[in-house]
Order: C-alpha cells, then sequence, then structure tokens
C-alpha cells in the first residue's frame, strides 16, 4: 500500500488522521524493535563478571547494585512483612531445593559455629538457642520462582541471638553457609538485624523436618526464600559482602521484597 504524503496546512479527514497515526506508530514500534535487539546482542555477548559477583554480564549486575543501594537507603526495621492468623499457615509445606542438606545423620551432633573474630569461634547447641525467647512468624513466603504460600515458623530472633553471643552488630554482613558448605548467603546487617528475621527450630508447631533444614534454618520474611537458608552450619561477621551461592549464579544478591 502507497502512503499519502499530506500537504500542511490542509485538514485531514478521519481516515487520513487514522492512517497517519498507524505510520508513526508502526516506525516508532520498528525503531525501538530494532534498539532492543540490538542492545540485546550486545548485552549478551558481554563477559560474564568473575568471582562473587559472577553469573551474570557487568551490566546487568551494575543494574541490580544500583537497586540494592536504593533498597538499602529506603530500608526500615519498623516496616513488618504482613503477618497472618495461624490457621492460615499451609499444613503441608513446598519443599524447594536440597542443596546444603547431605549427611543428615551429622545432626545428632550438631553444633552451630559462631565466628565472632578470627581466631574466635563460639560453638552454639540447639538447646541452648531454646532457652533464649522463642518468636513465632505466620508469613507469605516467596520463592524467586514466582510462587508463594503462608507458613509458620518459630525460633529465636537474630537480634537477641546476637546479643547472647556478644556478636559485632555494627559489621555491614552476616554470613550463613551449611554444615557441608556446598549453601551459603551472604545477608546485610539491617536485614539480619529485623525483628522478623529467625534463627527458626519449628515449623507449624513441631521441630523442623529434615528436609526443612532441621535442626536449624533462617527464617527472612523481608526477603524471597533463597536467603531463608536451611540447616546453618556456620554464623560469620563480614565488613564486605560474604559469598552467596545464588549471587554468584546471575541473581539479585540483596534479594529484597
Amino acid at each position: 500500500m502507497a502512503f499519502k504524503i499530506f500537504k500542511p496546512g490542509k485538514e485531514l479527514t478521519v481516515q487520513q488522521q487514522i492512517t497517519r497515526r498507524t505510520v508513526l506508530s508502526f516506525m516508532v514500534l520498528s525503531l525501538f524493535a530494532v534498539l532492543g535487539y540490538f542492545t540485546w546482542t550486545w548485552l549478551y555477548h558481554q563477559p560474564e563478571l568473575p568471582g562473587p559477583r559472577g553469573g551474570v554480564q557487568k551490566p546487568l549486575r551494575q543494574v541490580l547494585e544500583a537497586n540494592e543501594k536504593i533498597f538499602n537507603k529506603a530500608f526500615s526495621g519498623n516496616h513488618l512483612a504482613k503477618t497472618f492468623p495461624v490457621e492460615m499457615a499451609a499444613k503441608k509445606v513446598r519443599v524447594n531445593g536440597n542443596i546444603g542438606l547431605t549427611n543428615d545423620n551429622d545432626t545428632a551432633n550438631w553444633q552451630l559455629h559462631v565466628v565472632r573474630n578470627p581466631g574466635d569461634t563460639l560453638l552454639v547447641s540447639l538447646s541452648e538457642i531454646k532457652k533464649l525467647p522463642k518468636t513465632e512468624v505466620v508469613f507469605d513466603f516467596k520463592c524467586v520462582e514466582g510462587w508463594s504460600q503462608v507458613t509458620r515458623w518459630a525460633g529465636v530472633r537474630y537480634r537477641d541471638f546476637a546479643a547472647f553471643c556478644h556478636l559485632d552488630t555494627t559489621l555491614n554482613y552476616v554470613g550463613f553457609t551449611t554444615p557441608d558448605g556446598e549453601y551459603y548467603v551472604g545477608i546485610d546487617m539491617p536485614s539480619a538485624m529485623h525483628p522478623q528475621t529467625l534463627l527458626c527450630y519449628e515449623m507449624n508447631g513441631q521441630p523442623l523436618p529434615m528436609n526443612q533444614g532441621y535442626p536449624l534454618r533462617m527464617i527472612i520474611p523481608v526477603k524471597y526464600g533463597i536467603k531463608s537458608l536451611k540447616r546453618i552450619g556456620t554464623i560469620y561477621l563480614s565488613s564486605e559482602k560474604p559469598k552467596d551461592y545464588w549471587a554468584e549464579r546471575g541473581y539479585d544478591y540483596y534479594a529484597g521484597l
């Protein structure tokens, strides 16, 4: 179809106005499509970053880190994740991922290793943890895969545990690893000290099942589930970002909601 050129100053018919807008829309769409293709091609061929910031191309990581700075500045310990009545909690809690859950027999002799400083490691038993004030939370557990589920958990708030162990809460991060070292996360200190962040030993009023991280796991409602590490073996403090399993594979390090 040949497009007519309309003379300036001449009043257009309704059909001519529709035709002109259609042509302009098509041209703009084509321009964005071309720009999008070349941008995607350029991005796809960028090398992935090595090390803890790896798993993704540098421009994408820079965007994620910029978002993290914004979230960090806006974060408030007074902002609580929405909670729900106990009766709304799922009776059958979804199990997602088993990385770091090897050697179940070792849980009989489990002790939490708390590295306060190089050469200063505190060993804490589950019975000692249970003596601390117990806190319960029923919230909508969200996964980066897109699903969510209202679940019920109980344990000790990290902030109470940190006070009990005399941990330095002025540092920027807390690192958590499983006993086998296969799974590990880094959490910014403000999120760790959030009043809803738990070192959890119960689910639905019962001890954690093996596939949910028995004897102790993280529950952190202000972040996606990738940060709620199952079966904590070691906790350590850091002024720099600790290594993080999914961040090394291209995911957002902050993982905040």
